[in-house]
């Protein structure tokens, strides 16, 4: 894989260990133990990296309706960017995980959504990094001393008011029998938004965590060439990042995240 402004490797990132303009973030998580990805950091992870949470950094807590990761606050994430040694669009932020980009791009996304786009994923996530040999610690990296002000672009969350248009398109991101509604693990009424269409994210990667093709993704949205928007969900607004990180390496950039996703539209039912 080549190195490009979206995506590094292991090995570039191994050059760039000690470079004061590059910040690491770990975003390892698990939803079935929320503390898993912290306590994996705490033991291990790759030197000068820090770790940012699923759901205390990069989502708000949880209320009635906006699904089971609402976005964070603006400016309290930024707040917490700017500790970890962030300056706004100057830093080069590589983010990885061990989920095939799962909970890595949910940070990628929400730095762009604030106007921040120097951010990149590493490819193959903390797998490759050990498989590569490469140093790993337990020491925690020193907070930095960045400036962050957001400037947060505009984005969908109101689907309904979009859902059904001419040439509006809407990405269901899950697993094949959670969008058929043959299986739901988490939420509690299972099937998906009318109308949507199946792209499950894990195909965004191989089976080891490493990025298909730029070919591969311009082949794969393909059927969409001809669609005016395309609103792409998941579960709750994270591994459907994969799938809009995908589309920006298809060269298709206007997708939008309905945030909420399914765990906020049957909320409402």
């Amino acid at each position: 894989m080549t190195d490009t402004p979206y995506v590094v490797s292991v090995g570039y990132l191994s050059e760039h260990l000690d470079d004061p303009q590059v910040v690491i973030v770990d975003c390892r998580f698990a939803l079935s133990d929320p503390e898993q990805g912290r306590r994996q950091y705490q033991v291990s992870h790759i030197p000068n990296a820090h770790y940012l949470d699923l759901n205390k950094d990069l989502s708000s807590p949880v209320e009635r309706h906006g699904g089971r990761h609402p976005l964070p606050e603006a400016n309290q994430l930024a707040q917490k960017l700017a500790a970890i040694g962030i300056h706004f669009q100057q830093t080069l932020v590589v983010a990885y995980d061990d989920s095939r980009f799962a909970f890595a791009s949910r940070l990628w996304w929400l730095l762009r959504y604030l106007g921040h786009d120097k951010v990149a994923l590493l490819d193959g996530g903390w797998s490759a990094w050990q498989a590569a040999g490469y140093p790993v610690t337990d020491a925690l990296p020193p907070l930095g001393t960045g400036n962050f002000v957001p400037q947060v672009r505009s984005d969908i969350n109101a689907v309904k008011t979009r859902q059904g248009l001419s040439g509006v398109v809407l990405v269901d991101s899950r697993e094949r029998d959670r969008y058929l509604g043959q299986r739901e693990p988490i939420d509690p009424i299972a099937g998906h938004i009318p109308g949507a269409v199946n792209y499950p994210w894990q195909d965004v990667t191989d089976a080891q965590g490493y990025l298909r093709s730029n070919l591969e993704q311009k082949q794969r949205w393909v059927d969409l060439d001809r669609a005016t928007e395309i609103l792409v969900y998941c579960g709750s607004g994270v591994t459907a990042c994969v799938n809009l990180f995908s589309l920006e390496l298809a060269g298709i950039h206007s997708a939008k995240l309905y945030a909420g996703s399914w765990s906020d539209w049957c909320s409402y039912l």
